[in-house]
């Protein structure tokens, strides 16, 4: 491959001169779509360099990736591994001959290109500092940090009062034994602005800070008489993490319950049970990328809690901040260290990215000391600090994992890189958890005994599930709530134990680990023989949303049955899935099911927003690009009570692991860095 072109047809404008590597794409690495765009920026801006179409065909291909930009700084000292394979063997094995230096080398072949602007035009990429962008990506970025730094920049309400902000976190918040609360700084510091975020790890109590705040907030808007109190919307990007949301919401305002007086009793009434899924909130049609809610036709609400803010990709978080009122406060909740979103952006690691030291400023941790008796000590403090730091607050104690866990101690060292604990762990685990070494088992073979090792066939894992299903099975002739509190059992059965994967395909993946686990179950006699793909106990994932169902994406469900009405005595097989609401279950029959899998492995992707009592974590045989700290990281904090590794390659590969976190290219906020 040259810098000669070579002459192309083309469907769309006849002969078109293309370079070789656009006339026969075969490089790995490149999708038709980035093939597509390359030759249409040839055949709209013939005269521009070669090394600009390059790295714009690159810009596109780093979007599957999660990327929303190309970082030309880290293209130049990492080409050898950041380019497509086949572009990395050009001159003998040299570096490419296309490839400038440097990141103004490749700025100054991209200025000379016409399909190249600052973002001002209508130019179909914008170039930044050493970044390029799709202008789309480009302009969603812009949007963002718009969106966020006015919300922070305009006092929020409840930012003139702090006596009566102090009076009622000292309502929700217990005297402390003098150590700093970083729940009860969280719910001030929300308080001052109309954008904040609350991260943290598993157990350090999110989802109770963000009740007590909701309650503080309804408190202070009745003070202010406002009679119907705040339009409050809990949202979550996918259904199992609303669910799950819906759920840890409830138990905390049981909690709060015990010792509310009347006043915060009120409060409390006011925040809603209902978690949605933001594609629901935003009114997404099927088809299309256009929504109901967007700037033009505004949400109704006061306030909008985002949880499993993670997984938000740079387009969800541009369209949520789009649909909101202006006056309307924004929280976001969510684990900075867990794995980004499937699609390009990783918002939120890059608004926390700076969460760990603080950042505050001294008159912001005076403000905050006025409306809650506590502020960040000078560890904390920044003169320097940005307007983003002074809305971040990062919850710094795990409820969940005490120092003696296995699942908290491994979760942190993975966290923190730091190889030297893992294999310490790996030579004597702690209470919890358990590594599984399979060098040379076959991932499919008979009679894989690793699942009975592992406890996936054990009284704790799947068979617990088909127990539930057969010993708790109402009489034919039971009422329908009988039947609705058999089905909440095995629903919660079912989430107690999980098989995560970091791969889709082959014997270690979902679609491998699936079929296995199954037949294992049929040669113990858990399903029977004959039962056809709809059997019962079946665990099932629903992969796409579908909103006339009442389903979203990530919604798991189990197979049951139901009395037929139609033929006395007899029972008829339906889906169950948790309903909204306490105790509510959605029966849905399998004929108008579509796009569902069996789910007795899950990818730990597909796993974010759940938790489990009990997670077997089987990681991949050979070293990839999906095996990261992240996901290691993410797959472990699923687990509450007991996390087994099966490691099916060399235990090597959970120190590559380890060492291999993700860095997505930036720009969100700061695109000058």
């Amino acid at each position: 491959m040259g810098e000669s072109p070579v002459r192309a047809v083309s469907a769309e404008s006849g002969a078109a001169p293309f370079p070789g590597w656009l006339a026969y794409p075969a490089v790995q690495g490149l999708r038709d779509l980035d093939v597509a765009l390359g030759r249409f920026l040839v055949r709209q801006a013939p005269q521009a360099p070669e090394t600009a179409v390059r790295l714009a065909v690159l810009c596109s291909a780093r979007l599957a990736q999660g990327h929303p930009c190309l970082d030309m700084a880290q293209l130049c000292r990492h080409w050898h591994t950041e380019l497509p394979e086949d572009w990395r063997v050009e001159a003998g094995g040299h570096r490419p001959a296309w490839l400038p230096p440097d990141p103004d080398a490749c700025r100054s072949a991209l200025m000379a290109a016409a399909f190249v602007g600052d973002g001002a035009g209508e130019e179909p990429l914008v170039l930044h500092a050493h970044r390029l962008y799709l202008a789309r990506y480009w302009r969603a970025a812009a949007r963002i940090r718009a969106g966020i730094a006015a919300r922070l920049s305009s006092p929020a309400a409840e930012s003139e009062n702090a006596a009566s902000a102090r009076s009622w976190l000292d309502r929700v918040f217990t005297p402390g034994d003098g150590a700093l609360d970083w729940q009860k700084i969280a719910c001030a510091n929300a308080l001052l602005h109309d954008f904040c975020i609350i991260t943290g790890g598993p157990g350090t109590g999110k989802t109770t800070t963000v009740v007590r705040l909701l309650a503080v907030l309804q408190g202070l808007a009745q003070e202010r008489g406002l009679t119907r109190g705040l339009r409050i919307c809990l949202a979550a990007p996918t259904g199992k993490a609303a669910a799950r949301l819906s759920e840890s919401i409830a138990g905390r305002l049981d909690e709060l319950r015990h010792r509310a007086d009347t006043a915060l009793q009120a409060a409390m009434e006011r925040i809603p049970a209902e978690v949605v899924t933001l594609h629901r909130l935003l009114g997404s049609r099927p088809d299309t990328r256009r929504l109901v809610y967007h700037a033009g036709h505004p949400l109704d609400l006061d306030v909008l809690v985002v949880d499993e803010a993670s997984m938000m990709d740079i387009e969800m978080m541009d369209a949520t901040l789009a649909a909101l009122p202006e006056s309307a406060r924004l929280v976001l909740l969510g684990d900075r260290d867990q794995l980004a979103s499937v699609e390009a952006g990783a918002v939120l690691g890059e608004l926390c990215a700076r969460a760990p030291q603080g950042h505050y400023r001294p008159d912001h941790c005076e403000r905050l000391r006025a409306f809650c008796g506590q502020a960040p000590g000078a560890r904390w403090q920044d003169e320097e600090g940005t307007p983003l730091d002074q809305g971040v607050v990062m919850l710094r104690h795990s409820h969940r994992f005490d120092e003696n866990s296995g699942i908290g101690r491994f979760a942190a060292a993975v966290n923190t890189q730091d190889t030297a604990a893992v294999a310490a762990l790996y030579d004597q685990p702690l209470p919890g958890l358990r590594f599984l070494p399979l060098q040379g088992t076959s991932g499919s073979g008979a009679p894989a005994h690793w699942l009975e090792d592992a406890g996936v066939l054990g009284p704790s894992g799947y068979p617990a599930l088909f127990r539930t299903v057969q010993d708790a099975m109402p009489s034919v002739d039971a009422a329908r709530p009988a039947w609705d509190r058999w089905a909440r059992s095995v629903l919660e059965c079912q989430a107690r134990f999980q098989v995560l994967c970091a791969l889709r395909t082959g014997p270690w993946g979902v679609e491998g680990l699936n079929r296995l686990i199954e037949s294992r179950l049929r040669a113990l006699g858990r399903i029977a023989p004959d039962a056809g793909p709809w059997y019962l106990g079946r665990p099932i994932l629903v992969t796409r949303n579908q909103p006339g169902l009442g389903l979203a994406n990530g919604d798991i469900g189990v197979v049951l049955n139901l009395p037929d009405p139609r033929h006395a005595g007899q029972r008829v097989l339906r889906a169950a899935f948790a309903g909204s609401g306490e105790g509510r279950v959605r029966w849905v029959s399998p004929a108008r099911l579509s796009d569902i899998e069996t789910v007795y492995a899950l990818t730990v992707h597909k796993s974010q927003g759940s938790e489990f009592d009990h997670v077997v974590l089987v990681l991949p045989e050979r070293p990839g690009p999906l095996l990261t700290r992240e996901l290691l990281y993410t797959g472990a904090t699923r687990a509450r009570e007991s996390l087994v590794l099966v490691l099916p390659g060399s235990p090597a590969l959970l120190d590559e692991a380890v060492r291999h976190a993700t860095h997505r290219a930036g720009g969100i906020w700061d695109p000058d860095a």
